[in-house]
């Protein structure tokens, strides 16, 4: 029984799922932002809140606990350098979820997660995507006139 264990399992071994979690956090913090589950972008925030808040404290101590978890040298000095000054006025919540759709390969639902206060540029939109969207626009009030152009009982498949 799993009484008071907190967490996902992952469909890993504990031991594969913890390394798995420490190269995510690490990734996240390296570059501020990256793509996975759902379920995995929510289990990583978790040990991101805490490293965060460790770098907040400042001290050796937080800075061994830290080092303990994050598996770059590099990455422990951005934290604790650029990314605990950075949120130390933020009681909490350093870092966002956001939700991107389901993946079309293995259905997965797929989720962004992201440092926040390291706001990222939308893309530039081209000429031609605005061109497209446009005309996809004017044409989707045809589209969605003649989609029911059929009654019901004739349209394949209702008998």
């Amino acid at each position: 029984m799993r009484h008071q264990v907190r967490g996902n399992r992952l469909n890993r071994p504990a031991d594969q799922a913890r390394a798995m979690l420490r190269n995510m956090v690490t990734s996240l913090f390296a570059h501020e932002r990256i793509e996975t589950t759902l379920t995995k972008a929510r289990e990583a925030r978790r040990y991101a809140e805490r490293m965060i808040t460790f770098a907040k404290r400042g001290d050796l101590g937080a800075r061994r606990q830290a080092a303990r978890f994050l598996t770059e040298p590099a990455v422990l000095q951005k934290l604790f350098t650029e990314l605990g000054p950075r949120y130390a006025e933020r009681p909490g919540g350093y870092t966002r979820v956001i939700k991107g759709g389901i993946r079309k390969g293995d259905d997965a639902e797929v989720a962004i997660l992201e440092l926040v206060g390291g706001e990222f540029k939308a893309k530039k939109r081209t000429k031609r995507a605005e061109k497209a969207e446009a005309k996809a626009k004017a044409m989707g009030s045809d589209k969605a006139k003649k989609k029911r152009s059929l009654p019901r009982a004739a349209e394949p498949g209702r008998g």
